[in-house]
């Protein structure tokens, strides 16, 4: 037993390294072709490391501010993720303590209705949320992506299953030396399940950030336009096979705040990993 328990673990570990060579050897080429010349990159064929190391590309990119200003695509989205993903975390936990620890009528009805309608392909609201947000004068404005999808049914779920963890004696308590449904949300409710929100505060901030269609539908103006409706534009401007290699330096400008992010925020995703690791009764 001892032995087949040794191999399947041998097992295990070898598919995780194919795995993780099967992800990491694109993005490694998609980073060295950033440093490559344009001669190198249509005539070397497929080599992992470049022949000479150059920070041409990039020097590019960042002194095209006219038809190409990334610094200004970064800087709106970044304005839009943080404040989408702020507002996200604020209404999923009053949602979900209302969900989970305020009793009234049609309650669970309502909540697992709106969670099956959730799970239609969000594509079919492209062109009604296009209608709202026109009609309300957001084109070509942050709020385009910034309102749409705050109150996400999938995390209310999250934070709901993960109030469910944490015993209502706490509520109670607090109730009997007079505090109310805001009180105990602020006080109590709110510090416990902060593990469960960064977790949603960090969805919400990627989804935001590498969100594609929607911000190709709504932003025609260059200046306001986020870093992935930027990146469609450069594929006009650097690519076919022109420019390859500012079209990739581009591109890993685009993932350093995501990779940052999850670099100092990746103890939470398991701390979360349990949607009951709230305190047990």
């Amino acid at each position: 037993m001892l032995k087949k328990a040794r191999i399947s673990k041998y097992i295990a570990y070898l598919f995780l390294i194919v795995l993780c060579i099967i992800w990491v050897v694109p993005v490694v080429f998609g980073v060295t072709t950033s440093f490559r010349s344009q001669s190198e990159v249509v005539s070397a064929g497929f080599r992992l490391l470049p022949e000479n190391w150059m920070l041409d590309n990039y020097v590019t990119i960042l002194e095209n501010t006219s038809t190409a200003p990334i610094l200004r695509w970064l800087l709106n989205s970044v304005f839009i993720a943080c404040t989408h993903t702020f507002l996200v975390v604020v209404i999923i936990s009053i949602t979900g303590y209302g969900y989970s620890r305020m009793n009234f009528r049609g309650r669970d009805t309502l909540f697992f209705t709106l969670l099956g309608i959730s799970f239609f392909p969000g594509v079919v609201n492209i062109i009604p949320s296009y209608k709202i947000i026109e009609a309300f004068g957001w084109v070509n404005t942050s709020w385009a992506m910034i309102i749409p999808g705050l109150a996400g049914m999938g995390n209310i779920f999250l934070v709901r299953q993960f109030l469910k963890g944490i015993p209502q004696e706490l509520d109670e308590s607090a109730r009997v030396d007079g505090a109310g449904d805001f009180k105990i949300y602020f006080a109590i409710i709110l510090p416990l399940i902060k593990p469960i929100l960064i977790v949603c505060g960090l969805f919400s901030f990627v989804g935001s950030w590498n969100d594609f269609l929607w911000p190709v539908i709504v932003y025609t103006d260059v200046e306001n336009m986020p870093i992935t409706a930027g990146l469609l534009l450069l594929q006009d401007i650097y690519g076919n096979y022109r420019m390859i290699g500012q079209l990739m330096g581009s591109a890993m400008l685009a993932i350093i705040p995501t990779l940052l992010l999850f670099a100092f925020a990746q103890k939470y995703f398991i701390q979360s990993i349990n949607l009951n690791s709230g305190i047990k009764g």
